[in-house]
């Protein structure tokens, strides 16, 4: 009576010594947040106090570490269901996914590894995050309240029958203790996509980039999305700023992508303060500043332009603006403002 055959799906398991860069093909490195901020700007004293916070796009990606078109290399070879899966995932409902991978990368950063049931699909837009809710009581609570963080998956968009996550846990992070103390087993409500930027190829000439710590994510999404389309000609330029070298996440994804498109992605980094006295950096030190933005980033002349911004509040605060309460794009201010930048060719994660 119309008996189906399907192919189970594999579902391999995580690797950390690659997520670490432990093994040179695909390596990402583990970070803590950074304050990034633009030299002797007045508002330069607000991303000092914004330096160890993170704005919800840089929570909801606590790192994306996968290279486009080399799952394997990061999880295994992961076999097709022979029929069509079904999405796993539900933008207007929360689903329960069960963990069923975890391993420790430092001290306070893990690895998890979620079940999409049935094999099915992740199929994530580019650029989007998911949300996580659970129910926590806290001290003066009478009852249990919904705590709902965003996270940015470092799975493929089109992974099957899982979903991965690097998630650095914070002392005052509700949701992400509670997703550091998870047992595999144990389940954790999604819900999602939630789109950002609609990206489409060719929708603009040239990208700009301005990421600080964890704010990388988003701009991962939308790179490997553009150099993986070699019909997409739209040139990307990356401001990336963090505390210490070591502090860089996904560095050697992210030079690899420069050495393969030398002519369509360009990478500046800046750190704090370099190491050995900066003898050996060949990047930036100190704040992001106007220097440093007129240097790696399209002008605001070049009309067919977007600069992209994510990152802690203060350096949100001093760069563009942060977003408004509703998370809408909100006013332009700060820095790219007073470079002569338009609202259009500004977009805040």
């Amino acid at each position: 009576l119309g008996t189906r055959l399907f192919v189970a799906a594999r579902i391999p398991k995580f690797s950390p010594s690659l997520l670490l860069g432990q093994d040179r093909k695909v390596s990402c490195q583990v970070y803590h947040t950074r304050r990034v901020s633009h030299g002797h700007h007045p508002m330069s004293s607000v991303l000092r106090a914004g330096r160890t916070l993170l704005p919800a796009c840089a929570a909801a990606g606590a790192a994306y570490g996968y290279l486009h078109n080399t799952e394997s290399a990061l999880f295994g070879t992961v076999q097709a269901d022979a029929a069509t899966p079904a999405v796993g995932l539900n933008p207007n409902d929360w689903t329960d996914l069960k963990l069923i991978d975890k391993k420790k990368l430092t001290h306070n950063t893990f690895a998890l590894r979620y079940e999409l049931p049935g094999g099915a699909r992740a199929n994530l837009p580019v650029a989007s995050c998911l949300l996580t809710k659970t129910m926590m009581q806290s001290p003066g609570d009478d009852q249990a309240k919904p705590v709902i963080r965003p996270y940015t998956p470092v799975s493929p968009p089109d992974s099957q029958g899982y979903i991965d996550f690097v998630i650095k846990t914070y002392p005052d992070g509700k949701m992400s203790k509670h997703i550091g103390q998870m047992k595999v087993g144990e389940v954790l409500a999604f819900k999602g996509p939630i789109p950002k930027y609609p990206y489409t190829p060719n929708c603009k000439k040239h990208i700009g980039m301005i990421s600080g710590g964890t704010g990388i994510t988003p701009m991962l999404q939308v790179a490997d999305r553009i150099l993986s389309d070699p019909a997409d000609k739209t040139k990307v330029s990356l401001i990336f700023a963090n505390v210490s070298e070591s502090d860089i996440l996904c560095k050697d994804k992210i030079d690899a992508l420069a050495a393969k498109h030398p002519d369509q992605f360009k990478v500046y980094y800046v750190v704090d303060k370099a190491k050995w006295g900066g003898i050996f950096w060949k990047g930036g030190t100190g704040y992001v500043n106007r220097e440093m933005v007129a240097a790696h980033m399209p002008p605001p002349s070049e009309k067919d332009s977007l600069i992209m911004v994510c990152g802690p509040p203060g350096m949100m605060n001093a760069i563009s603006g942060d977003k408004a309460k509703d998370k809408s794009q909100g006013e332009l201010t700060g820095l790219l403002k007073a470079m002569g930048y338009t609202p259009d060719q500004v977009y805040k994660f």
